[in-house]
């Protein structure tokens, strides 16, 4: 209905986005698993120690409910330059990725995707609350509420034990 506002997302499940094919993700899909959310990109100097640690603990935890989304992201330093189709062959030609890969978008300023808007706001929620680089990490419940924020430099290794308790598995 015209002049309607739309309604306030409640959480990661009230997305559909578009994964690196062009095909819509109704992200409801992933209720009751773990998402760890990732802006990646190819060229970034932690690109290589991202992907090794996020292949792991993917590999590790998958048939326990972790989900890893992948989100490349050119704003750093043009370090995501290439097409969906390339970010695809890079991930599972040189890491041999299984998680799956978004659609390029905009994680700051003024076309921000709407669902970064509700990552950034959820966690340290301050208003124009930044991503700071590539391979910002954003953990997700299994209701899909935000649990925790981690910086780029943080190993996602070093989250496993966040990632087990809500697994519920420690």
């Amino acid at each position: 209905m015209a002049g309607q506002p739309e309604k306030k997302p409640e959480s990661v499940y009230d997305f559909t986005l578009k994964d690196a094919k062009g095909n819509d993700v109704d992200l409801s899909t992933y209720k009751g698993k773990v998402l760890l959310i990732v802006n990646v990109a190819s060229k970034c100097g932690l690109t290589d120690s991202n992907y090794k640690d996020l292949n792991h603990l993917h590999e590790k935890y998958k048939d326990q409910g972790l989900e890893i989304l992948a989100f490349p992201c050119n704003q750093f330093g043009a370090q995501e330059p290439g097409s969906n189709d390339e970010i695809v062959e890079f991930a599972c030609t040189r890491f041999k990725s299984e998680f799956p890969i978004f659609d390029k978008i905009e994680v700051n300023g003024e076309n921000t995707s709407p669902f970064y808007k509700f990552l950034k706001s959820a966690k340290w929620g301050l208003v124009g609350d930044n991503i700071q680089w590539n391979f910002a990490k954003f953990l997700v419940d299994k209701n899909g509420q935000v649990s925790d924020r981690y910086y780029p430099t943080t190993s996602p290794l070093s989250m496993e034990r966040d990632i087990k308790v809500l697994l519920g598995i420690e």
